[in-house]
């Protein structure tokens, strides 16, 4: 049987028999593997401590004949671990795993495994506001899915304006101007800065995990229509 190896991301441990795992990962160059850890739910189990969640691991598997893999050692090669020292960054990891699993094929490019890792990334760095990080993952996905919100014009194909205020027009998926607007020009800023840097380099900016906060909740209304997560 020939034998691979990968780095990987964990998606889903499912328990099996009174000792196995099927576990599903996402790697970089081999898409979406479902591989059998067998005895992995033994204490002595030489695989248990290298197939965690919020990590990035090595992994050596065999190919078999059907569509589950047989994984034969595994070791981590980066452990984000203060992921789960907040109960709310946890559950975010939670929910970036399965966005990502529930919208990819077992064919997926190396792009939505670096996601999860900038994502674990961030997580892990207490000095990046969580509304920022979420906004950031979700303009991510909207990128590589194909759904994102037109960030450069309004909804009469009109430059964004500074002091002007808008509310969210999901049918042309912009911004529209209303002079009762939720959403100040200083919010789409930040919606742009998202798109285009990592979360660590906006840490900075006056007034960010405000308005990230406020515009948090529209990101994921949008998420919800686009993306059925």
């Amino acid at each position: 049987m020939k034998q691979l190896i990968a780095s990987a991301i964990v998606l889903k441990r499912t328990n099996y028999g009174e000792a196995d795992r099927i576990i599903q990962v996402i790697t970089p160059n081999h898409g979406k593997l479902s591989l059998m850890a067998k005895g992995v739910r033994k204490i002595k189990s030489k695989l248990a401590g290298g197939v965690e969640l919020f990590s990035i691991i090595d992994i050596t598997y065999l190919l078999g004949k059907g569509s589950i893999e047989r994984l034969i050692a595994a070791r981590l090669q980066t452990h984000y671990g203060n992921i789960i020292k907040d109960l709310n960054r946890t559950n975010a990891g939670y929910e970036f795993i399965r966005i990502v699993n529930k919208i990819t094929e077992e064919e997926v490019d190396n792009q939505w495994f670096d996601l999860l890792a900038k994502s674990f990334e961030s997580l892990d760095d207490f000095r990046i506001n969580l509304s920022l990080i979420k906004i950031w993952f979700y303009l991510s996905v909207f990128n590589l899915t194909g759904h994102s919100p037109n960030l450069l014009k309004d909804s009469l194909g009109a430059k964004y304006e500074q002091n002007s205020l808008y509310n969210f027009d999901f049918d042309s998926m912009s911004f529209a101007p209303n002079e009762r607007g939720k959403y100040s020009s200083n919010h789409i800023k930040v919606l742009k800065l998202a798109n285009q840097f990592e979360p660590i380099k906006m840490v900075n900016i006056d007034g960010i995990d405000i308005l990230s906060a406020e515009a948090l909740p529209l990101i994921q209304d949008i998420a919800k229509i686009t993306l059925d997560v």
